[in-house]
């Protein structure tokens, strides 16, 4: 059995990757109680498809996304 949640970092301008990795491993060592042990983090990309609009007005381009999640299994 496996679990798999997404992460995303918020950091201020005057942040640093500690804050990131703190946050990491909050969520690694909430999901550790739990009983789930952390496997890998991952980036997963994924398209988004634009919008046609009416008649052509007011279309959206597609783009794309990207994010990261933490994969976790019991043990």
């Amino acid at each position: 059995m496996h679990k798999v949640l997404p992460f995303h970092a918020n950091i201020s301008n005057s942040g640093s990757s500690q804050e990131v990795a703190t946050a990491v491993e909050r969520l690694i060592e909430s999901q550790a109680s739990d009983g789930w042990e952390f496997v890998q983090i991952q980036e997963l990309t994924t398209s988004i498809a634009g919008s046609s609009g009416c008649f052509g007005l007011g279309a959206t381009p597609g783009t794309t996304a990207s994010m990261s999640v933490l994969i976790f299994k019991k043990p």
